[in-house]
């Protein structure tokens, strides 16, 4: 019932109701304990991470047992084509002499995030966070298991739009998780949950 009063706004104590006035601003932010619990958008995040992850995970062992070594597949005419290729370097085959570093970039942003849920209470920032989250999962395993070897594996990718690089669902989840980011911060939107304006 005080869930259900929360999210209408019908005030749930006594104080608070006394004269039907709004209480100021001031007053709201000097009470976090209003602020509904972040388990429902840690569960987003994750299962968003995890929705990534499997589909990057899947498409690549799809790509490696039925496209490698073989010819490219057209999908939109030459605007767009499926071709397995091994990448060391970063997203997009940006520096390939770097890919150890890359492995622990990688690692460093999966326990950002994983720290970062413990204050998560915006479902849009759950949303966003868990497409980085998966994203670099996707492509820190294949830096663990691939080869030439642990830390220093070649990334599966296969997306090759003309004039552009080739990627996978991986790189495809990070960057529209960036934008997102870019976007909920644009307008003010912070991972606790409180909007700001500057």
């Amino acid at each position: 019932m005080a869930e259900a009063e929360r999210i209408i706004g019908t005030p749930d104590t006594p104080d608070a109701a006394g004269d039907g006035r709004e209480r100021p601003v001031a007053d709201q932010e000097q009470a976090p304990q209003e602020r509904p619990r972040g388990k429902r958008r840690v569960a987003v995040l994750f299962a968003v991470a995890a929705f990534a992850y499997l589909l990057d995970l899947v498409s690549k062992m799809i790509v490696v047992a039925e496209l490698e070594h073989q010819e490219p597949i057209e999908i939109v005419g030459d605007w767009l084509r499926f071709v397995a290729i091994r990448n060391a370097g970063a997203a997009f085959g940006f520096g390939e002499a770097f890919t150890v570093i890359f492995t622990v970039i990688a690692a460093a942003v999966i326990v950002v995030i994983a720290r970062l849920a413990r204050k998560l209470h915006s479902v849009p920032w759950a949303i966003a966070l868990g497409m980085l989250l998966g994203g670099a999962l996707g492509n820190l395993t294949d830096r663990i298991f691939r080869s030439p070897g642990v830390f220093e594996g070649a990334v599966v990718d296969f997306i090759a739009p003309k004039h552009f690089a080739v990627f996978n669902l991986a790189d495809s989840a990070i960057v529209c998780g960036g934008i997102l980011i870019v976007i909920l911060s644009f307008r003010g939107l912070d991972p606790d949950g409180t909007v700001h304006k500057d």
